[in-house]
C-alpha cells in the first residue's frame, strides 16, 4: 500500500462510516475497482479508530455528561439515577450483542463474509428495510403521532437497536445503516435515531480496533511505511469523519434517507453486473 492508497482509503472510511452506505463494502469496493490490494479486514477495523475520535469530538460534551452520571450514580449506589446516567449503561447493554456475534463468527466476517457477493446483498437488502422503515416513519407523521427523542430512549429501544448493531457485523450492512434503520422502526426520529447511532457505535469500534492493533502489531511495526500509511488513514478518517456526522445530522433535519437508499440499490445492482460479467472478482 502507497501512502496516497491509504489517504485515499481513510478518505472513503470517514465519508462512509457514517453515512448509511457502508464503510467496509466501499474499503472492499474501491480499491477493486482500482486493481488495489484488498486492505483487509485489519486494516479497516484499525482505521476506524479514527472515525471514533471524530465521535468523541463531535459529541465531547454529551460524552463527558454521560461519563461523570455513570461514575456519581456508582459513588452514589444509585447508578440509574439520571437520565445521562441510564443513556450510559444503556449503550453498554446495547454493545453486549456485536460483542458476542462479533467473536462467534469472527473468521467468517473476516474471510467468506467480505465476498462482493455478500457485500452487494447486503447493500440492497438493508435498502429494502431501511425503505419500509422510512414508511413506518411517514405513516406515525401522517396519523399525527409524534417522534421519540433522545430522552425518550428506553432499555427496549437500546437493546433492539444494539441487536440491529450486530448486522454491521456483515460487510455492506453499514452499522449507522442498521442501528438507524432499528431507530426508525421503533419511530426515532430520523436525527435522533442517527445520534445515538453514532453513540452506540462507541465502545464496539473501539474495542475492534485495539483488538486488532494488538492483534497486527508486529506486522504494523515490522515496517515504518506500515506504520505511516495506518497513520495517514487513520488521521484523514477522523478529519473527514467529522465532517461527516455534521453533515448527516443536518441533513437527517429536513430530508429523508431516500437518497441513501437509491444509492444503496444502485451500488449494489452494480456490483452484481460488475461480478456477473467478470470485471471483478467476488
Amino acid at each position: 500500500m502507497t501512502l496516497f492508497q491509504a489517504i485515499m482509503l481513510g478518505i472513503v472510511q470517514g465519508l462512509t462510516e457514517f453515512l448509511p452506505i457502508s464503510s467496509t463494502a466501499h474499503l472492499k469496493i474501491v480499491p477493486a475497482l482500482l486493481g488495489w490490494s484488498d486492505p483487509g479486514a485489519a486494516f479497516t477495523a484499525i482505521i476506524q479508530i479514527g472515525t471514533l475520535a471524530a465521535v468523541l469530538i463531535y459529541f465531547w460534551r454529551d460524552i463527558i455528561a454521560i461519563v461523570t452520571a455513570v461514575m456519581a450514580g456508582l459513588m452514589k449506589g444509585k447508578p440509574l439515577e439520571s437520565n445521562e446516567a441510564r443513556m450510559g449503561w444503556m449503550i453498554a447493554a446495547g454493545t453486549i450483542p456485536i460483542v458476542v456475534f462479533g467473536l462467534l463468527f469472527k473468521d467468517d466476517i473476516e474471510t467468506t463474509l467480505r465476498s462482493l457477493y455478500w457485500i452487494s446483498g447486503a447493500l440492497i437488502g438493508l435498502a429494502l428495510l431501511l425503505s419500509l422503515a422510512e414508511w413506518n416513519i411517514k405513516k406515525r407523521l401522517i396519523s399525527g403521532r409524534s417522534l421519540k427523542t433522545m430522552d425518550q430512549i428506553g432499555w427496549k429501544e437500546a437493546l433492539l437497536i444494539g441487536l440491529t448493531q450486530s448486522i454491521a457485523l456483515i460487510p455492506g450492512s453499514s452499522r449507522s445503516g442498521v442501528t438507524i434503520t432499528g431507530g426508525l422502526f421503533l419511530n426515532l426520529s430520523r436525527e435522533t435515531a442517527a445520534r445515538f447511532s453514532f453513540l452506540l457505535s462507541l465502545p464496539a469500534v473501539f474495542a475492534a480496533g485495539i483488538f486488532q492493533l494488538y492483534k497486527t502489531w508486529d506486522i504494523i511495526t515490522a515496517s515504518p511505511g506500515n506504520i505511516m500509511n495506518l497513520a495517514a488513514a487513520t488521521i484523514t478518517s477522523a478529519i473527514v469523519g467529522y465532517l461527516s456526522i455534521a453533515f448527516l445530522l443536518n441533513y437527517l433535519k429536513k430530508h429523508t434517507t431516500t437518497l441513501f437508499i437509491l444509492y444503496r440499490l444502485l451500488a449494489g445492482i452494480l456490483l452484481l453486473l460488475l461480478l456477473s460479467t467478470g470485471i471483478l472478482k467476488p
